[in-house]
């Protein structure tokens, strides 16, 4: 089959790779309709993230119809219309049992990498590297899904891919990050980047109840977007100084909850709590944006933090996190307990998620798709994939 391979930094190449294959009873094969760039990919193409390996397939984000079953997948049958989660989840143990199934504690066999890495060990991720797991990605024709009687979500309604492709993550992922702050009615809630995990968690938070959403980039179109189809009130962190803005828009008590949609490639403009970056790649986890929320949110607020991050961030104003009394509430989302309730907001037209896409390519033409979506090229913001 054809599928997309790392190769090293900024080298992403189609290749033809073996056909996946049942290799335990609870999993499926799925021929692949649709699938995306996240901008969490762009972490595995600018090198960002360890334990990646030449020739890893790719990916995510997907969707798709079963082909093959192993003797266990639960109620998949060949034929079925499926959206696949990013994090992988076995159902059973601990944490998946208190519905964490990001924190599954089967799911990844390099466990052991991820627990000398960062303590223990989450799920394992869709092409996300060995040390989460090293599980062929969906940006192919075809792709192995383990625990397919937990993770894959059945479709029967006729909506079209693009419509649902994206609850394989950044729908639930957004909709996690609003659900972390608490969100009270009335709420003002801030959100630092506009890109696509950012959008979702505008529109989210309008569902929670917010009373008012204030959306932070520099990116003109990402700020456009933000502000005509998600409903936000808008902040180009480079024309103007975010603090004194959110001061002023709020009457000096800032925002009851911020939530940073960036992670790990932050940059930051004029903010004196910013953390000085070297020049060279070394340091790529930058603390700019998530002092910017801890400088900006109200005393007694509440952070959450969907941003990957892939490595130790030095300089957090931890000061101000103590002394403000913030609560912060982060992690890769859940995707299992959110999903169902989320697609029912799509099939009632609460929502088309739709309206993130920007740029639409075959799967043959993905190392030009990630080159210009890691430029912001010609607008990009989302990138949906066919094979």
């Amino acid at each position: 089959m054809r599928a997309l391979t790392w190769h090293g930094t900024h080298d992403v190449r189609v290749d033809t790779v073996d056909d996946p294959r049942i290799e335990a009873p609870r999993d499926a094969i799925i021929k692949v309709s649709a699938t995306a760039i996240c901008g969490s990919d762009l972490h595995l193409y600018n090198g960002l993230m360890p334990t990646m390996q030449a020739g890893d397939v790719l990916g995510h984000e997907f969707m798709g119809e079963v082909v093959e079953t192993g003797s266990q997948a639960g109620g998949l049958s060949p034929g079925d219309r499926v959206v696949v989660p990013f994090t992988i989840a076995c159902g059973d143990c601990y944490f998946c049992n208190k519905r964490l199934y990001s924190l599954c504690d089967e799911s990844n066999p390099n466990s052991d990498i991820a627990a000398d890495a960062i303590g223990h060990s989450p799920s394992a991720l869709f092409g996300y590297s060995h040390m989460l797991g090293g599980i062929a990605g969906g940006q192919a024709e075809y792709v192995r899904v383990p625990y397919a009687d937990v993770g894959p979500l059945k479709v029967e309604s006729d909506l079209s891919d693009e419509q649902l492709l994206f609850l394989s993550d950044i729908y639930p992922t957004g909709y996690m990050a609003a659900a972390n702050c608490d969100i009270e009615p009335g709420d003002t809630v801030a959100v630092w980047g506009c890109g696509p995990v950012g959008q979702f968690s505008i529109v989210s938070a309008w569902m929670l109840g917010a009373g008012r959403v204030i959306a932070i980039d520099r990116v003109a179109e990402r700020l456009a977007l933000a502000e005509q189809k998600a409903g936000a009130e808008v902040i180009n962190f480079e024309r103007e100084d975010v603090y004194s803005r959110l001061m002023e828009m709020t009457g000096g008590r800032g925002p009851d909850a911020c939530i940073d949609a960036v992670g790990a490639e932050a940059h930051g403009a004029g903010d004196p709590e910013a953390v000085p970056r070297k020049a060279d790649s070394s340091e790529p986890n930058h603390a700019d944006a998530l002092n910017q929320l801890i400088r900006c949110c109200r005393k007694g607020g509440r952070l959450s933090i969907p941003g990957v991050y892939t490595d130790n961030v030095d300089g957090v104003a931890l000061n101000g996190l103590m002394n403000k009394s913030l609560s912060v509430k982060t992690g890769q989302t859940h995707m299992q307990a959110y999903m169902p309730a989320l697609l029912r907001t799509i099939e009632q037209g609460n929502i088309d998620p739709s309206f993130i896409i920007s740029h639409r390519y075959k799967l043959e033409d993905a190392p030009g798709a990630y080159a210009d979506f890691n430029a912001k090229k010609d607008n990009c913001i989302k990138v949906f994939m066919t094979p």
